[in-house]
């Protein structure tokens, strides 16, 4: 029987008359399918409302997706945002404990994007709101126009933490991502480790090291976008795929490996 990977929902209006729907880009649904080996579970953003301790019992690992909204500043005490910003209060309210509890069941996390300035948030850290707003930040955003492959494609190298979980996935200490990003980690959260960081300084990729005693990593790029053609996108939604079966029968696991 297949684990459930349960992928988190934004709050989207569609239609004619702008009704609010939960939403998640089928990107992640694939990678789900194809790659890790789950059976997706949309999990709305439901705000207060959502049952956090009996989807944690159903569920055998967590995707953070990506989203057009900010994580809102008032859970990192950071100022107001920008007029005209994105936000998803119910998306906020319901995955910020939800990392919380997952992490402290040791259940596998994969953080992408939004995701992974949600895990920082979640675990005590803070947003920069827009990095090229930031003297001496690139602007990690990604370019406004129709062609999904320059949208989508490399846009800078990140500088692989030598030892650490994705240097022993990517087998070479630089990669090359994609950017389609405002925010970024400004403080990192006590508990996690940098894996990765972008030419500017930026925190590309992380892993939690405390507690030990689940697998929690995070990635600010989005390999749900080219895992069919890059071999490490590919490899993380793989390893992530084993440690949810790993936890599906029953077994824990120590801290995420890093390389020999």
């Amino acid at each position: 029987m297949k684990p459930l990977v349960g992928i988190s929902c934004c709050t989207k209006q569609f239609g004619v008359f702008g009704m609010p729907n939960h939403a998640a880009s089928d990107t992640y649904v694939r990678a789900t399918d194809h790659v890790v080996g789950g059976v997706p579970v949309l999990m709305p953003a439901n705000g207060p409302m959502a049952d956090i301790e009996t989807l944690l019992d159903r569920i055998d690992g967590i995707i953070l997706t990506g989203s057009r909204s900010n994580v809102h500043p008032d859970f990192y005490d950071g100022p107001p945002h920008a007029e005209g910003t994105w936000e998803d209060p119910a998306r906020d309210k319901m995955t910020l404990p939800l990392i919380r509890a997952a992490v402290a069941r040791g259940m596998p996390l994969l953080a992408i994007c939004r995701g992974f300035q949600e895990l920082n948030v979640a675990l005590g850290g803070s947003l920069h709101q827009r990095l090229q707003d930031v003297p001496g930040k690139m602007d990690h955003s990604t370019p406004m126009q129709p062609s999904a492959k320059v949208r989508q494609g490399k846009a800078h190298s990140i500088r692989v933490t030598p030892g650490g979980w994705l240097h022993r996935l990517a087998g070479t200490t630089e990669i090359a991502v994609n950017s389609l990003h405002n925010q970024g980690i400004d403080r990192l959260a006590p508990n996690l480790a940098a894996e990765g960081v972008a030419p500017d300084g930026t925190i590309e990729a992380v892993r939690v090291v405390s507690p030990a005693t689940g697998y929690v990593v995070g990635v600010q790029w989005h390999p749900e976008y080219d895992w069919e053609t890059d071999s490490i996108s590919r490899r993380i939604f793989s390893e992530f795929g084993d440690m949810v079966r790993l936890y599906a029968s029953g077994a824990r696991f120590p801290e995420v490996a890093a390389a020999d």
